[in-house]
């Protein structure tokens, strides 16, 4: 019996495709302790893992700040990271070395778990929730001059918590090395090597294993010949009134059966009257809903992209910043989705009509869903993480 020890960030994308992972671990007789955040105790400990709390290690930072930065300011996520490293040094280090883990198992960002690993010096594997990125692949994000800006302006700010982590006897050359998958690292990426950009370029130490789907029961497709479209922007940066206006406004006489998920702080009552058709809630239970799918208007998050592949639900693309425009990227270059081109109710119309009518669309879906399931998913990451202990 192995003990493994688990971190992540708190969020929803990052967190999510590890909970399968932790479950089967557990399934085959071993420990595995999870420093996550209070959000996702219930789900954590639902999959059998034992739950510890880093909320109050989190630095305080306002909500609708965060919200802000996420996916925009690169030396604020850095300044968090290092921080919340520095916070968390004296409690983990200390329950560390009374546990004495046999693999440490921590979420690319959520770079505490590797350098609690490097101090400690206990076996790591890194747990990529997006794309594996490289020297290669970072050439291919298109950020914005907004955001280059924004990382030129920070370099100071960087360094001075590089520098910081030095101090507390943190091993970090620069931010690069923080973040940046390297070849010499066993990295498990939830995603296909059909589906990772220029997949060639990594080592045979990366394992693609597919999406990690949670357990679900099948659902049968509509007996009628009602189209299901199923819109959300996910779990973050959410908060787009006027998107889902022009939505409602898009499908209002259409024959679909529309699905919207608008995230917990949006108020419904601001939509007026909705068209019977038309069903909208602040949250929905997504892999339900994409298995009765036809096509999933997305802000193209790496879960839920992952997850409408996983079903082979073609996509209409809307991505919100750099990280999410790769992912759109690629859906768009494999032939699985198209990118919305306005964010007017035609131009939503339009390219719903186009992936509905054009039969590509969800061929290329379907075959990326074949390469999803044929990876593994949790039980291969399972493997991988139990291979690095000799399990």
């Amino acid at each position: 019996m192995s003990k493994i020890v688990f971190f992540s960030l708190p969020a929803h994308g990052h967190t999510n495709p590890t909970i399968p992972v932790v479950a089967e671990l557990i399934k085959r007789g071993h420990q595995v302790w999870y420093y996550s955040f209070l959000e996702f105790k219930d789900k954590i400990e639902g999959s059998g893992a034992t739950f510890i709390a880093c909320d109050e290690f989190l630095p305080k930072v306002a909500q609708d700040e965060l919200d802000r930065k996420v996916g925009k300011d690169f030396a604020a996520l850095i300044e968090m990271l290092a921080d919340t490293t520095i916070l968390l040094d004296e409690k983990v280090c200390r329950e560390l070395s009374e546990l004495q883990p046999d693999v440490i198992v921590s979420d690319s960002l959520s770079v505490w778990g590797k350098l609690f690993a490097q101090k400690m010096e206990i076996p790591y594997i890194c747990s990529t929730t997006s794309f594996a990125f490289n020297q290669h692949t970072a050439k291919l994000m298109n950020r914005s001059f907004k955001e280059i800006w924004r990382l030129i302006v920070g370099m100071k700010r960087i360094n001075k918590k590089i520098k910081l982590l030095n101090d507390y006897g943190f091993r970090v050359e620069n931010f690069v090395s923080l973040i940046q998958n390297d070849n010499d690292t066993d990295t498990i990426v939830y995603t296909s090597k059909e589906f990772q950009p220029m997949a060639e370029t990594f080592s045979e130490r990366y394992a693609f294993v597919g999406p990690s789907i949670r357990q679900h029961e099948p659902i049968q497709k509509n007996n009628n010949d009602r189209k299901v479209i199923y819109i959300s922007l996910g779990t973050v940066l959410n908060q787009n009134r006027d998107f889902y206006q022009a939505c409602i406004n898009a499908f209002a006489e259409s024959k679909y059966d529309v699905v919207m998920s608008v995230g917990e702080k949006t108020d419904i009552s601001c939509f007026g009257k909705i068209p019977d058709h038309i069903t909208v809630k602040n949250e929905v239970n997504q892999i339900s809903v994409l298995q009765k799918a036809n096509v999933f208007i997305t802000h193209c998050g790496m879960n839920s992209a992952s997850e409408s592949l996983y079903f082979g639900v073609p996509m209409v693309l809307f991505p919100q910043h750099s990280e999410q425009g790769l992912v759109a990227k690629r859906v768009a270059e494999l032939g699985a989705g198209i990118k919305l081109k306005g964010k007017n109710p035609s131009d939503i119309a339009t390219a719903v009509a186009e992936v509905l009518t054009n039969n590509s669309y969800q061929t290329h879906a379907r075959r990326l869903s074949e390469t999803f399931m044929k990876a593994g998913g949790a039980e291969e990451a399972a493997n991988v993480i139990l291979t690095k202990v000799g399990g």
